[in-house]
C-alpha cells in the first residue's frame, strides 16, 4: 500500500500598491518550515500598482510566478487567485501581511479528507510590524486561510474571503489557536473605517451576495452540501448581513433605522435555525442606543497594545 501524496499548496498574494509590504510577504512564503506537504507554488497578483510592486517582483521572479495586469479590484483578484492556483490547496496573502515560518507545516498537519477550510489566528501589527496587541487575536480573513481549491471554485465568483466560510458553515472547516499570520493594520487598509458604519455596509453587501450565490447553488449542489443546507446557510447570512446594517445605523447615530434589519435579522435566524444570542445582543445594543463596536480610529491613529482588537479586513 503506498502512501498518499502530500497536499501541494499554492501561496498567492494578492497586492495593489503594496510594494513597500511585498517583499516580507513573498519572503514569508519562501522560508516556511518543512512539514507533510508541497509547496507547489508562490503567485503574486499584481492589480495594476503604479508604485514599485513590479521592481519588488522582479527580485523574486526566479522564485514566484508573477500576474500583472491592469486593476480590477479585491473580488476579481480573488477570484483569478482560486483560478489561477494550481495546488490541491491555496494560501491566500494579502501582501500588506505576512505568514508566520510554521503556518504550512502547522495548517498540513490539520488536513483531513473531510475539511475544506482551516483557518486561523493572527498577530495584530502595525504599520511597522510590531505587535500592537497583547495577545493573539481570531482570524477569519485572507491571510489566515487554507482552502481546498475545487471547494474554493465552487464558490466563484467571490467579492471576499468571507464566502469560504461558507464551507466551514457547512460543517468542513477547522480552526486553529495558534498566530500564523502576522495581520497589518495601517491606514491605507482595504476596509473604509473613516467613516462610521461603513465597514460594517461593506460586510453586509458581501454577506447578502454570498447568501444569493448559496441559494444559485442550490440549482446543482456542490459535493460539500445539500440545497437544504444551502438554503439554511444562506439565511444565516443574511442574518449577519441585517445585523452588520444595524451596526452600521448604532455608529452613525441613525437608531430608528435599525428597526427593519432588526426584524430581519430575526426572520432570517429562525430560517436558517441560527442560534439567537446574536440577535439578544444586537437587541441589546438597539435598547442601550449603543453600537456593539467602539467606533473605528481615525486614519492616522495606530491602535495603543491596550486597544479593544479591531475587526479584521473581512471579519464576519
Amino acid at each position: 500500500m503506498t502512501n498518499a501524496p502530500l497536499p501541494r499548496i499554492s501561496c498567492v498574494i494578492l497586492c495593489h500598491n503594496y510594494g513597500r509590504y511585498l517583499d516580507r510577504a513573498i519572503t514569508s512564503c519562501l522560508e516556511q518550515e518543512a512539514g507533510n506537504y508541497t509547496l507547489h507554488e508562490i503567485v503574486v497578483i499584481d492589480d495594476g500598482s503604479t508604485d514599485d510592486t513590479p521592481e519588488i517582483c522582479r527580485r523574486h521572479q526566479d522564485h514566484v510566478r508573477i500576474v500583472r495586469r491592469p486593476q480590477r479590484g479585491f473580488a476579481q483578484t480573488l477570484t483569478d487567485a482560486v483560478l489561477l492556483a494550481e495546488g490541491d490547496w491555496i494560501a491566500p496573502l494579502d501582501a500588506d501581511d505576512w505568514f508566520h515560518p510554521a503556518k504550512l507545516r502547522t495548517c498540513a498537519e490539520a488536513i483531513t479528507p473531510d475539511r475544506l477550510l482551516i483557518d486561523h489566528w493572527e498577530t495584530v501589527v502595525g504599520v511597522d510590524g510590531r505587535p500592537l496587541l497583547p495577545e493573539p487575536h481570531p482570524g477569519g480573513n485572507t491571510s489566515t486561510l487554507l482552502v481546498r481549491r475545487d471547494a474554493a471554485r465552487s464558490l466563484l465568483p467571490v467579492t471576499n474571503e468571507i464566502h469560504f466560510h461558507a464551507l466551514r458553515d457547512a460543517g468542513h472547516g477547522h480552526t486553529l489557536t495558534e498566530p500564523l499570520a502576522n495581520y497589518r493594520l495601517h491606514p491605507a487598509s482595504m476596509t473604509d473605517r473613516t467613516l462610521n458604519g461603513s465597514s460594517q455596509h461593506y460586510r453586509a453587501d458581501v454577506c447578502v451576495d454570498l447568501a444569493d450565490r448559496l441559494i444559485a447553488l442550490t440549482a446543482a449542489p456542490p459535493a460539500w452540501a445539500t440545497a437544504a443546507a444551502l438554503r439554511r446557510i444562506s439565511h444565516r447570512y443574511r442574518a449577519r448581513a441585517a445585523g452588520h446594517r444595524v451596526e452600521a445605523h448604532l455608529q452613525r447615530g441613525h437608531r430608528l433605522h435599525t428597526l427593519r434589519p432588526l426584524a430581519a435579522m430575526l426572520y432570517h435566524s429562525l430560517r436558517g435555525h441560527a442560534p439567537f444570542s446574536a440577535w439578544l445582543r444586537t437587541l441589546a445594543s438597539v435598547a442601550r442606543d449603543r453600537p456593539l463596536a467602539a467606533p473605528p480610529p481615525a486614519p492616522a491613529t495606530v491602535p495603543t497594545p491596550t486597544s479593544p482588537p479591531p475587526l479584521g479586513r473581512s471579519a464576519v
